[in-house]
Protein backbone atom coordinates (compact mmCIF):
# COMPACT_ATOMS: atom_id res chain seq x y z
CA UNK A 1 0.00 0.00 0.00
CA UNK A 2 1.10 3.48 -0.76
CA UNK A 3 2.71 5.23 2.70
CA UNK A 4 1.46 9.00 3.49
CA UNK A 5 2.43 11.43 0.48
CA UNK A 6 1.95 14.75 2.36
CA UNK A 7 5.49 15.61 2.03
CA UNK A 8 4.55 16.20 -1.28
CA UNK A 9 2.21 18.84 -0.33
CA UNK A 10 2.79 22.15 1.06
CA UNK A 11 -0.34 21.77 3.80
CA UNK A 12 0.09 23.40 6.84
CA UNK A 13 0.41 22.37 9.84
CA UNK A 14 -2.04 22.74 11.89
CA UNK A 15 -6.54 21.82 11.15
CA UNK A 16 -7.26 18.77 9.09
CA UNK A 17 -7.78 19.38 5.49
CA UNK A 18 -10.27 16.44 4.58
CA UNK A 19 -12.10 18.21 1.45
CA UNK A 20 -10.47 17.38 -1.52
CA UNK A 21 -13.62 17.02 -3.44
CA UNK A 22 -14.12 21.18 -2.43
CA UNK A 23 -10.85 21.82 -3.89
CA UNK A 24 -6.96 19.89 -3.81
CA UNK A 25 -4.45 21.30 -2.48
CA UNK A 26 -1.65 21.83 -5.16
CA UNK A 27 1.27 19.40 -5.24
CA UNK A 28 4.97 21.12 -4.48
CA UNK A 29 5.92 20.08 -8.13
CA UNK A 30 2.94 21.59 -9.66
CA UNK A 31 3.44 24.77 -8.08
CA UNK A 32 6.87 24.66 -9.64
CA UNK A 33 5.31 24.02 -12.99
CA UNK A 34 2.57 26.85 -12.54
CA UNK A 35 6.13 29.35 -11.78
CA UNK A 36 8.03 28.18 -14.67
CA UNK A 37 5.25 29.04 -16.81
CA UNK A 38 4.77 32.09 -15.55
CA UNK A 39 8.17 33.39 -16.06
CA UNK A 40 8.75 32.22 -19.03
CA UNK A 41 6.41 35.27 -20.42
CA UNK A 42 9.20 37.21 -19.25
CA UNK A 43 11.17 36.12 -22.78
CA UNK A 44 8.38 35.80 -25.32
CA UNK A 45 11.68 35.23 -27.61
CA UNK A 46 11.65 32.05 -26.24
CA UNK A 47 8.15 30.88 -26.90
CA UNK A 48 8.27 29.05 -30.05
CA UNK A 49 5.45 27.64 -32.14
CA UNK A 50 5.97 23.93 -31.63
CA UNK A 51 5.62 24.84 -27.31
CA UNK A 52 2.04 26.04 -28.74
CA UNK A 53 0.83 22.04 -29.05
CA UNK A 54 3.30 20.26 -26.94
CA UNK A 55 2.57 20.28 -23.67
CA UNK A 56 -0.96 20.02 -25.03
CA UNK A 57 -0.21 16.79 -26.64
CA UNK A 58 1.79 15.51 -23.72
CA UNK A 59 -1.61 16.52 -21.70
CA UNK A 60 -3.90 14.39 -23.87
CA UNK A 61 -2.16 11.14 -23.86
CA UNK A 62 -1.54 11.24 -19.99
CA UNK A 63 -4.94 11.83 -19.62
CA UNK A 64 -5.97 8.87 -22.22
CA UNK A 65 -3.57 6.49 -20.01
CA UNK A 66 -5.39 7.48 -16.70
CA UNK A 67 -8.58 6.81 -18.64
CA UNK A 68 -7.71 3.79 -20.89
CA UNK A 69 -8.47 5.48 -24.15
CA UNK A 70 -7.05 3.97 -26.72
CA UNK A 71 -6.84 7.79 -28.41
CA UNK A 72 -5.73 10.61 -27.22
CA UNK A 73 -6.95 12.81 -29.92
CA UNK A 74 -10.53 12.20 -28.09
CA UNK A 75 -9.46 14.08 -25.23
CA UNK A 76 -9.36 17.83 -25.18
CA UNK A 77 -8.39 20.53 -23.02
CA UNK A 78 -11.48 23.37 -21.59
CA UNK A 79 -12.01 25.84 -18.96
CA UNK A 80 -14.53 23.80 -17.35
CA UNK A 81 -17.58 21.45 -16.87
CA UNK A 82 -20.11 23.51 -18.34
CA UNK A 83 -17.66 24.72 -21.38
CA UNK A 84 -17.75 20.99 -22.01
CA UNK A 85 -21.43 20.19 -21.60
CA UNK A 86 -22.39 23.12 -23.80
CA UNK A 87 -20.20 21.00 -26.60
CA UNK A 88 -22.59 18.18 -25.62
CA UNK A 89 -26.34 20.19 -26.13
CA UNK A 90 -25.29 22.18 -28.96
CA UNK A 91 -25.08 19.24 -30.73
CA UNK A 92 -27.67 17.11 -29.01
CA UNK A 93 -31.20 17.94 -31.02
CA UNK A 94 -34.12 17.02 -28.96
CA UNK A 95 -38.07 16.80 -29.75
CA UNK A 96 -41.42 17.25 -27.85
CA UNK A 97 -41.78 14.48 -25.88
CA UNK A 98 -38.23 13.78 -25.57
CA UNK A 99 -36.51 13.17 -22.29
CA UNK A 100 -33.15 13.85 -20.30
CA UNK A 101 -32.62 12.14 -17.14
CA UNK A 102 -30.37 13.19 -14.41
CA UNK A 103 -29.94 12.41 -10.74
CA UNK A 104 -31.43 14.59 -7.93
CA UNK A 105 -29.50 17.62 -6.67
CA UNK A 106 -26.70 17.35 -9.32
CA UNK A 107 -24.50 20.08 -9.36
CA UNK A 108 -25.46 23.06 -11.14
CA UNK A 109 -23.09 22.82 -14.30
CA UNK A 110 -24.53 19.30 -14.84
CA UNK A 111 -28.26 20.41 -14.32
CA UNK A 112 -28.63 24.53 -16.11
CA UNK A 113 -27.53 22.80 -19.17
CA UNK A 114 -30.22 20.33 -19.61
CA UNK A 115 -32.70 22.76 -18.08
CA UNK A 116 -32.10 25.14 -21.20
CA UNK A 117 -31.70 22.23 -23.73
CA UNK A 118 -35.38 20.52 -22.97
CA UNK A 119 -37.07 23.70 -22.31
CA UNK A 120 -36.10 25.53 -25.54
CA UNK A 121 -37.15 21.68 -27.12
CA UNK A 122 -40.61 21.31 -25.15
CA UNK A 123 -38.65 18.10 -23.79
CA UNK A 124 -38.61 16.92 -20.63
CA UNK A 125 -36.14 16.84 -17.71
CA UNK A 126 -36.53 13.97 -15.99
CA UNK A 127 -35.07 13.87 -12.03
CA UNK A 128 -34.75 10.70 -10.31
CA UNK A 129 -34.75 11.28 -6.42
CA UNK A 130 -33.15 8.70 -4.12
CA UNK A 131 -35.61 6.65 -1.63
CA UNK A 132 -36.59 8.55 1.64
CA UNK A 133 -35.03 5.47 3.58
CA UNK A 134 -31.57 5.35 3.94
CA UNK A 135 -31.50 1.43 4.37
CA UNK A 136 -29.75 0.04 0.90
CA UNK A 137 -29.93 3.59 -0.42
CA UNK A 138 -27.20 3.47 -2.83
CA UNK A 139 -28.66 0.32 -4.55
CA UNK A 140 -32.69 1.65 -4.61
CA UNK A 141 -31.48 5.20 -6.29
CA UNK A 142 -29.84 2.80 -8.95
CA UNK A 143 -32.65 0.92 -9.20
CA UNK A 144 -34.96 4.50 -9.53
CA UNK A 145 -32.36 5.44 -12.40
CA UNK A 146 -32.51 2.31 -14.70
CA UNK A 147 -36.55 2.11 -14.37
CA UNK A 148 -36.53 5.89 -15.76
CA UNK A 149 -34.96 5.43 -18.41
CA UNK A 150 -37.15 4.11 -21.02
CA UNK A 151 -38.08 4.64 -25.00
CA UNK A 152 -38.30 8.61 -24.52
CA UNK A 153 -34.99 8.99 -23.30
CA UNK A 154 -32.73 10.86 -25.58
CA UNK A 155 -29.86 11.97 -22.58
CA UNK A 156 -28.60 10.58 -19.07
CA UNK A 157 -26.62 12.93 -17.17
CA UNK A 158 -24.76 11.55 -14.12
CA UNK A 159 -21.59 12.01 -12.21
CA UNK A 160 -19.79 9.11 -11.77
CA UNK A 161 -20.45 9.62 -7.83
CA UNK A 162 -23.01 12.05 -6.76
CA UNK A 163 -20.90 15.53 -5.53
CA UNK A 164 -22.96 15.99 -2.34
CA UNK A 165 -22.79 12.77 -0.68
CA UNK A 166 -20.29 10.23 -2.81
CA UNK A 167 -23.33 7.99 -3.69
CA UNK A 168 -21.86 5.48 -6.99
CA UNK A 169 -23.98 4.73 -9.85
CA UNK A 170 -23.75 1.86 -11.44
CA UNK A 171 -22.18 3.31 -15.16
CA UNK A 172 -21.93 -0.40 -16.62
CA UNK A 173 -25.86 -1.33 -15.79
CA UNK A 174 -27.22 2.35 -16.85
CA UNK A 175 -24.76 2.37 -20.08
CA UNK A 176 -26.36 -0.95 -21.04
CA UNK A 177 -30.52 0.44 -20.84
CA UNK A 178 -28.90 3.37 -22.45
CA UNK A 179 -28.06 1.56 -25.64
CA UNK A 180 -30.99 -0.67 -25.29
CA UNK A 181 -33.16 2.65 -25.71
CA UNK A 182 -30.82 4.75 -28.03
CA UNK A 183 -29.78 7.29 -25.72
CA UNK A 184 -26.69 9.21 -25.02
CA UNK A 185 -24.69 8.73 -21.79
CA UNK A 186 -23.09 11.85 -20.54
CA UNK A 187 -21.03 11.73 -17.54
CA UNK A 188 -19.31 14.43 -15.05
CA UNK A 189 -16.28 12.49 -13.61
CA UNK A 190 -15.32 15.55 -11.35
CA UNK A 191 -15.71 14.02 -8.02
CA UNK A 192 -14.24 10.69 -9.46
CA UNK A 193 -11.64 10.41 -12.36
CA UNK A 194 -8.29 10.70 -10.69
CA UNK A 195 -8.90 8.73 -7.15
CA UNK A 196 -12.22 6.54 -8.34
CA UNK A 197 -10.45 4.11 -11.79
CA UNK A 198 -12.75 4.72 -14.48
CA UNK A 199 -12.28 2.44 -17.30
CA UNK A 200 -13.63 4.10 -20.69
CA UNK A 201 -13.78 0.87 -22.09
CA UNK A 202 -16.13 -0.81 -19.23
CA UNK A 203 -17.95 2.41 -18.85
CA UNK A 204 -18.19 3.60 -22.99
CA UNK A 205 -19.88 7.05 -22.01
CA UNK A 206 -20.65 9.66 -25.31
CA UNK A 207 -18.77 11.93 -23.22
CA UNK A 208 -16.93 12.40 -20.27
CA UNK A 209 -16.27 16.18 -18.59
CA UNK A 210 -13.89 16.82 -15.44
CA UNK A 211 -12.65 19.79 -14.02
CA UNK A 212 -9.14 19.85 -12.74
CA UNK A 213 -8.52 21.32 -9.76
CA UNK A 214 -10.57 18.45 -7.67
CA UNK A 215 -9.45 14.50 -7.62
CA UNK A 216 -7.00 15.87 -11.22
CA UNK A 217 -5.04 17.60 -8.56
CA UNK A 218 -4.63 20.22 -11.03
CA UNK A 219 -5.05 24.54 -10.52
CA UNK A 220 -8.44 25.71 -11.50
CA UNK A 221 -10.04 27.04 -14.74
CA UNK A 222 -8.64 24.05 -16.57
CA UNK A 223 -10.60 20.76 -17.44
CA UNK A 224 -10.35 17.63 -19.52
CA UNK A 225 -13.02 16.14 -21.19
CA UNK A 226 -13.69 12.80 -23.60
CA UNK A 227 -15.67 12.83 -26.80
CA UNK A 228 -17.00 10.02 -28.20
CA UNK A 229 -17.36 8.97 -31.91
CA UNK A 230 -21.31 10.82 -31.82
CA UNK A 231 -19.95 13.67 -31.71
CA UNK A 232 -16.75 13.38 -34.29
CA UNK A 233 -19.16 15.49 -36.96
CA UNK A 234 -20.04 18.07 -34.27
CA UNK A 235 -20.11 21.81 -34.18
CA UNK A 236 -18.43 23.45 -30.83
CA UNK A 237 -19.12 26.01 -29.66
CA UNK A 238 -16.60 28.44 -30.47
CA UNK A 239 -14.62 28.66 -33.53
CA UNK A 240 -10.61 29.60 -33.11
CA UNK A 241 -7.44 29.06 -35.07
CA UNK A 242 -5.51 26.51 -33.50
CA UNK A 243 -8.31 24.11 -33.94
CA UNK A 244 -8.05 23.96 -37.72
CA UNK A 245 -6.66 21.87 -39.77
CA UNK A 246 -2.73 22.54 -40.08
CA UNK A 247 -2.57 24.89 -37.64
CA UNK A 248 0.83 24.18 -36.62
CA UNK A 249 2.11 25.95 -39.75
CA UNK A 250 1.95 29.62 -38.64
CA UNK A 251 2.91 31.17 -42.10
CA UNK A 252 0.06 29.43 -44.00
CA UNK A 253 -2.79 30.41 -41.58
CA UNK A 254 -4.03 32.96 -43.20
CA UNK A 255 -5.44 30.19 -45.58
CA UNK A 256 -8.17 29.75 -44.28
CA UNK A 257 -8.90 26.23 -43.50
CA UNK A 258 -12.94 24.93 -43.49
CA UNK A 259 -11.56 21.06 -41.76
CA UNK A 260 -10.81 20.85 -37.90
CA UNK A 261 -8.49 18.94 -36.29
CA UNK A 262 -8.94 15.23 -36.31
CA UNK A 263 -10.87 13.53 -33.66
CA UNK A 264 -12.43 15.56 -30.75
CA UNK A 265 -10.06 18.56 -31.06
CA UNK A 266 -12.92 20.55 -32.50
CA UNK A 267 -14.48 20.85 -28.81
CA UNK A 268 -11.34 22.67 -27.41
CA UNK A 269 -11.45 25.60 -25.94
CA UNK A 270 -9.35 28.89 -27.52
CA UNK A 271 -5.94 29.47 -25.81
CA UNK A 272 -5.91 25.61 -25.04
CA UNK A 273 -1.67 25.86 -25.05
CA UNK A 274 -2.19 28.15 -22.04
CA UNK A 275 1.86 28.07 -20.63
CA UNK A 276 1.05 28.33 -17.07
CA UNK A 277 -2.05 26.33 -16.11
CA UNK A 278 -1.29 23.29 -18.90
CA UNK A 279 2.09 22.08 -17.68
CA UNK A 280 0.19 22.59 -13.87
CA UNK A 281 -1.89 19.88 -14.50
CA UNK A 282 0.55 17.51 -17.12
CA UNK A 283 2.39 17.27 -14.01
CA UNK A 284 -0.54 16.71 -11.63
CA UNK A 285 -1.60 13.85 -13.98
CA UNK A 286 1.57 12.63 -14.52
CA UNK A 287 1.34 12.43 -10.10
CA UNK A 288 -2.02 10.54 -10.30
CA UNK A 289 -0.98 8.15 -12.63
CA UNK A 290 2.19 7.44 -11.11
CA UNK A 291 -0.18 6.59 -7.73
CA UNK A 292 -3.08 4.65 -9.30
CA UNK A 293 -6.71 5.60 -8.47
CA UNK A 294 -6.84 2.08 -7.40
CA UNK A 295 -4.01 2.66 -4.60
CA UNK A 296 -5.63 5.68 -3.70
CA UNK A 297 -8.43 4.08 -2.81
CA UNK A 298 -7.05 1.24 -0.91
CA UNK A 299 -5.50 4.17 1.35
CA UNK A 300 -8.18 5.99 2.10
CA UNK A 301 -10.61 2.81 3.08
CA UNK A 302 -7.35 2.16 5.20
CA UNK A 303 -7.19 5.33 6.95
CA UNK A 304 -11.09 5.30 7.08
CA UNK A 305 -12.12 2.40 8.36
CA UNK A 306 -11.89 2.99 12.75
CA UNK A 307 -13.60 6.31 12.50
CA UNK A 308 -16.06 4.79 10.49
CA UNK A 309 -17.07 2.08 13.32
CA UNK A 310 -17.13 4.21 15.51
CA UNK A 311 -19.56 6.75 13.55
CA UNK A 312 -22.15 3.56 12.66
CA UNK A 313 -21.85 2.77 15.97
CA UNK A 314 -23.30 6.10 17.18
CA UNK A 315 -25.63 5.93 15.14
CA UNK A 316 -24.04 7.77 12.13
CA UNK A 317 -25.76 6.79 8.37
CA UNK A 318 -22.64 6.24 5.96
CA UNK A 319 -23.61 4.56 2.33
CA UNK A 320 -21.92 0.66 2.50
CA UNK A 321 -21.80 -0.85 -1.02
CA UNK A 322 -22.83 2.17 -3.36
CA UNK A 323 -19.73 4.24 -2.66
CA UNK A 324 -16.24 4.98 -3.14
CA UNK A 325 -13.59 5.10 0.07
CA UNK A 326 -12.20 9.35 -1.33
CA UNK A 327 -15.82 10.60 -0.89
CA UNK A 328 -18.67 9.83 1.61
CA UNK A 329 -21.81 11.43 2.89
CA UNK A 330 -22.00 11.18 6.95
CA UNK A 331 -25.91 11.83 7.97
CA UNK A 332 -26.61 12.51 11.67
CA UNK A 333 -29.01 10.54 14.19
CA UNK A 334 -31.65 12.78 15.51
CA UNK A 335 -30.21 13.25 18.71
CA UNK A 336 -27.14 15.56 17.03
CA UNK A 337 -27.63 18.94 15.89
CA UNK A 338 -26.03 19.44 12.29
CA UNK A 339 -25.25 22.77 13.15
CA UNK A 340 -23.36 22.32 16.42
CA UNK A 341 -21.18 19.59 14.29
CA UNK A 342 -20.41 22.17 12.05
CA UNK A 343 -19.24 24.80 14.85
CA UNK A 344 -17.21 22.11 16.46
CA UNK A 345 -15.49 21.06 13.21
CA UNK A 346 -14.47 25.07 12.20
CA UNK A 347 -13.07 25.09 16.09
CA UNK A 348 -10.86 22.32 15.65
CA UNK A 349 -9.97 23.50 11.81
CA UNK A 350 -11.28 20.29 10.51
CA UNK A 351 -12.40 21.03 6.66
CA UNK A 352 -15.01 19.10 5.68
CA UNK A 353 -18.02 20.24 3.43
CA UNK A 354 -21.80 20.66 4.44
CA UNK A 355 -24.33 19.37 1.58
CA UNK A 356 -27.25 19.32 2.38
CA UNK A 357 -28.03 17.38 5.07
CA UNK A 358 -24.52 15.37 4.93
CA UNK A 359 -21.41 15.73 5.93
CA UNK A 360 -19.15 15.65 3.20
CA UNK A 361 -15.90 13.82 3.77
CA UNK A 362 -13.12 14.06 1.05
CA UNK A 363 -9.95 12.15 2.30
CA UNK A 364 -6.73 10.97 -0.10
CA UNK A 365 -2.88 10.33 0.32
CA UNK A 366 -2.03 13.43 2.42
CA UNK A 367 -4.66 12.39 5.30
CA UNK A 368 -3.97 9.80 8.23
CA UNK A 369 -5.82 7.77 10.38
CA UNK A 370 -5.34 9.56 13.38
CA UNK A 371 -7.02 13.08 11.17
CA UNK A 372 -10.01 10.59 10.22
CA UNK A 373 -10.27 9.38 14.13
CA UNK A 374 -9.91 13.16 15.13
CA UNK A 375 -12.84 13.69 12.81
CA UNK A 376 -14.82 11.38 14.38
CA UNK A 377 -14.46 12.17 17.44
CA UNK A 378 -15.44 15.95 17.28
CA UNK A 379 -18.62 14.91 15.51
CA UNK A 380 -19.72 12.76 18.47
CA UNK A 381 -18.95 14.58 21.44
CA UNK A 382 -19.89 18.13 19.31
CA UNK A 383 -22.33 20.14 22.42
Amino acid sequence: MLPSQRSKFSLPKTGVYLNCAYMAPLLKKVERAGMAGILQKRNPMAVTPAMFFEDSEKLRAEYARLLNVSSPKRVVIIPSVSYGLASVARNVQLHKGDEVVVAAEQFPSNVYTWMDLTDRASARLKIVRPPDELAQRGRRWNERILDSINRHTRLVALGHVHWADGTRFDLAAIRKRTRDVGALMIIDGTQSVGALPFDMKAFDPDALVCAGYKWLMGPYSIGLAYYGPYFDDGKPVEENWINRLYSEDFTGLVNYQPAYQPGALRYEVGEHSNFVLVPMMLEALRQVNQWNPSRIQEYTDKISREALAMLRAAGCWIEEEYRGNHLFGVRLPREISLGKVKEALQKKKISVSIRGDSIRVAPHLYNTAAEMKMLAQTILTAP
